[in-house]
């Protein structure tokens, strides 16, 4: 299986066991954490995503059955709340601890969308089959994120984001894709 190589790889395989577990404290608006919120569902959590993502494991570890994330596409585009101008290898080694993460809070039968854009993406298929396994690879799902060309002089026009998809394990009683064709069907699209 075809594997990443860059600067400071080694170290991003030991980021996530490092990340200390951090306590979640009811914020003062009122949510709760632990059995009280397992009841709905529901948190809201503020801080850090490695850390958020490290506090989360002992209440959720093998029990989410989707996860979205829509992570920096590195375009070097000026954002208030995340640096999007990560040199390539820092954002290698931003994305590893937190899949690594993420893969330990999927259900036997869950799934993890990803979205992403052409900087990235092709990096991020390898990576997450060398975090989730190459056998649990399920698409590449194309979302059109515009419906007109673009005529810009000697420029492609950019139409569409990616969106990886993997399921946590091949071994899952139900194949996904079979889950979400059957709750299409139901819907009648």
């Amino acid at each position: 299986m075809p594997t990443l190589d860059w600067l400071n790889r080694d170290d991003a395989f030991r980021v996530a066991e490092r990340v200390p577990t951090r306590v979640l404290r009811p914020h003062a608006a009122g949510h709760e954490f632990g059995a009280a919120a397992a009841g709905s569902g529901n948190l809201l959590i503020q801080g850090d995503n490695l850390e958020a993502l490290k506090a989360l494991l002992p209440f959720s570890r093998g029990r989410v059955k989707c996860i979205f994330i829509d992570p920096p596409y590195n375009t070097k585009s000026a954002f208030e709340h995340y640096d999007d101008n990560l040199e390539h290898s820092q954002w290698l080694s931003m994305m590893l601890p937190r899949l690594q993460l993420l893969r330990e809070l999927l259900a036997e039968d869950g799934s993890i969308w990803v979205t992403i854009d052409d900087n990235e993406g092709h990096y991020l298929k390898v990576l997450m089959d060398e975090v989730f396994g190459r056998g649990n690879f399920l698409a590449d799902v194309f979302w059109q994120k515009t419906h007109t060309r673009e005529n810009r002089k000697a420029r492609f026009a950019v139409l569409h984001r990616h969106n990886a998809v993997r399921q946590a394990r091949r071994s899952a009683s139900r194949p996904l894709l079979a889950l979400h064709r059957a709750a299409i069907r139901r819907d009648g699209r």
